[in-house]
């Protein structure tokens, strides 16, 4: 009888010669004609006329920032109410102070102007 450990050995190694033989057959089997054309940069079709770096205000931080934190709420919330018959009055009060932190902060970063657009 095998462990349940040899079992994932033996899926392990399958899924690795899989992977191995479906990256050896592509490499073979695809074409390869390198030519300028190909080799140069595509931007919407056209060549690019200035440097792919630019600089970004420090404004759009702030608001990836913003929608990360409120987005994590959201992951934490989810649970809280599929749950909330069996949870009781504790969770509850629990939830009601997790979500006045975040409207506290929320309220600092509006009164910072950290919300404002331009």
């Amino acid at each position: 009888m095998l462990s349940p450990y040899g079992a994932v050995a033996i899926f392990t190694v399958i899924a690795i010669l899989f992977g191995a033989t479906a990256l050896v057959i592509a490499k073979v089997l695809r074409p390869h004609n390198p030519n300028a054309i190909k080799q140069s940069t595509y931007e919407c079709g056209m060549e690019s006329l200035d440097s792919a770096w630019i600089q970004y205000r420090p404004g759009f931080y702030i608001y990836a920032l913003v929608f990360v934190i409120f987005d994590v709420e959201t992951v934490f919330l989810y649970p809280w109410a599929v749950a909330y018959d069996r949870l009781g009055l504790f969770a509850f009060v629990e939830m009601m102070i997790f979500i006045g932190i975040l409207l506290v902060g929320l309220a600092y970063a509006w009164k910072k102007k950290a919300l404002e657009w331009v």
